[in-house]
């Protein structure tokens, strides 16, 4: 019997470490240094990880080589720390933030940038100010690639007095640096709440860039508290953000899980779900639960609900997301 425990002990431990290794290879690999330093350091593990598993005996000990080597790596890992002081691209070089008096809330650095291409833009921000009594609906976008799993979620609050303020949740890239899935796993990035015009994030996606179509739903039935205090729980992060800078990771925090974090303290009705992560299916989830409109099968209202035609036409209108909503299901 002590012999069988002993069995699984070592499988487990083998496991973790095996677990351990691969992911310290892949940190390295993909850390925020250069490219030639990261695989430099890969190169070295991986030779130090190779004279464990040679020279290293009996076999325990050859565990705790492999375990002593990924600890170092993910040590170092853990050390790193987010910074608001880099050279961003400047879209992303400003932070917004909000001043809370009552009911009244004024939002510093909205953006809403003038794109002659995706990459071609004039940086432009102002600030507003809102009153929380008049803020009325939350509407839900959820952007895809084609990928049926996976979508970029944003919300929009919306006010009795028909303005809109959408809050895209999305990795702080610096100069030259693109968007890359593994990279956003390893402390790459920093994360920002861009807080936006609908000319800005929605036509970015839907006139600017190929291949992405945006969905928009309006999520019900909620009431104007809850409304309220999601949008109140968004500023608050949104200020803490200035102070404290937090990493983007691809899975952890992400668009959809920190959306989610923000509603699922208010929401009656949210509870966590697969969806959360594989958002690509959220709509779906809402569906079932009737947050979204149920009157139409759920495949012709995920037809119905694509506004990438209506944005296009609207262009830079004033009334943009007035016309990019006229009519659509649950409106």
């Amino acid at each position: 019997m002590l012999a069988y425990m002993m069995g699984i002990l070592y499988f487990l431990a083998t496991l973790g470490v095996l677990a351990l290794t691969v992911w310290s290879g892949m940190a390295l690999w993909f850390s925020r240094l250069p490219q030639w330093q990261s695989a430099l350091l890969t190169c070295v593990f991986v030779a130090a990880v190779l004279a464990v598993v040679v020279f290293v005996r009996p076999y325990r000990m050859t565990l705790c080589g492999l375990a002593l080597l990924g600890l170092l790596v993910l040590l170092a890992w853990l050390a790193q720390r987010p910074s608001n002081n880099r050279p961003w691209q400047p879209d992303v070089a400003q932070l917004p933030s909000a001043t809370i008096t009552g009911d009244w809330v004024t939002v510093h650095n909205i953006r809403n940038c003038d794109y002659r291409t995706e990459t071609d833009y004039d940086v432009q921000y102002y600030d507003k100010t809102f009153n929380l009594a008049e803020l009325d609906h939350l509407d839900l976008y959820l952007v895809d690639w084609g990928l049926r799993d996976v979508a970029h979620t944003m919300l929009s609050f919306g006010f009795r007095t028909g303005e809109y303020l959408c809050i895209s949740i999305e990795m702080r890239k610096q100069v030259g640096e693109t968007y890359s899935l593994m990279r956003g796993f390893f402390r790459n990035y920093e994360l920002i709440y861009i807080v936006a015009d609908e000319r800005d994030v929605v036509r970015l996606r839907t006139n600017y860039r190929t291949g992405e179509n945006v969905r928009l739903y309006r999520t019900r039935p909620l009431s104007r508290a809850i409304i309220r205090n999601i949008f109140l729980d968004y500023l608050r992060e949104i200020n803490q953000l200035h102070a404290q800078p937090r990493w983007y990771n691809a899975l952890t925090s992400n668009c959809m899980v920190e959306a989610f974090r923000h509603i699922m303290p208010y929401g009656p009705r949210a509870q966590w779900h697969w969806s959360v992560i594989l958002n690509g299916h959220f709509d779906e989830a809402l569906y079932r639960s009737g947050a979204v409109a149920t009157n139409l099968p759920l495949a012709l209202l995920r037809e119905r609900v694509l506004v990438n035609g209506r944005a296009q036409a609207a262009g830079q209108d004033p009334a943009f997301s007035q016309r990019i909503r006229a009519d659509l299901p649950g409106m």
